[in-house]
Order: structure tokens, then sequence, then C-alpha cells
């Protein structure tokens, strides 16, 4: 892809994503957590992953801008039955060409 022929406001998202591993603690499984987040991560625009761990707590990478990103845990948040206690967030570096939000096994 040629940057220059980009619009300048195309090519600031593309400079300003981010990824980031994000372990969610609390009440957030058995609740809807993935699917939330899928339905989240596609109306937000944002790329990853998210699954259950063995120990109660439920793993995600996302992948886009800071906003994008932050809306969608607040959507989470907000989520009925959903309790997220603790989040452990780790930015790590972001995967090129990766495209839609999925729940992994």
């Amino acid at each position: 892809m040629c940057l220059m022929f980009l619009r300048p406001a195309a090519f600031s998202e593309m400079t300003d994503m981010i990824r980031k591993h994000i372990v969610f603690k609390g009440w957030v499984q058995g609740v809807g957590f993935r699917y939330r987040a899928i339905v989240a991560a596609n109306k937000h625009g944002v790329t990853g992953w998210v699954r259950n761990d063995p120990d109660g707590s439920v793993s995600m990478e996302i992948q886009g801008t800071e906003e994008q990103i932050d809306k969608v845990i607040i959507s989470l948040e907000q989520g009925a039955y959903i309790q997220i206690d603790n989040l452990e967030v780790k930015t790590i570096p972001v995967e090129e060409g990766e495209r839609g939000f999925r729940a992994v096994l």
C-alpha cells in the first residue's frame, strides 16, 4: 500500500494503532463475556481475540486505537451480569494484517 495516497485521517489512524493483552478477572465466565466482546469489537472496529482461561479469568488481545479499545472495555463493563474486579493490561506489538475479532479456545 502506498501511504502517500491515503487521506491524512487514515494515515493518522494507522500510526495510532496499538495492541493490548488484557486479563479480565471477576465474574467474567458463563455470563456471555466473549459474545459481548465480539459484538463490541465489531461495533468499534478493532481486531484480535478473546478466550476463557482455566483459572476463571478471560484473556483478550485487542488491536485498534486507544479510543476504540477504551470503548470496547466500557461496553463490557456495562454488560449485565458481568463484574470486572481487576484488569491486567500490557501493551504488546501490533500484528500487521490481522482481520476481525474472534473467540479462541
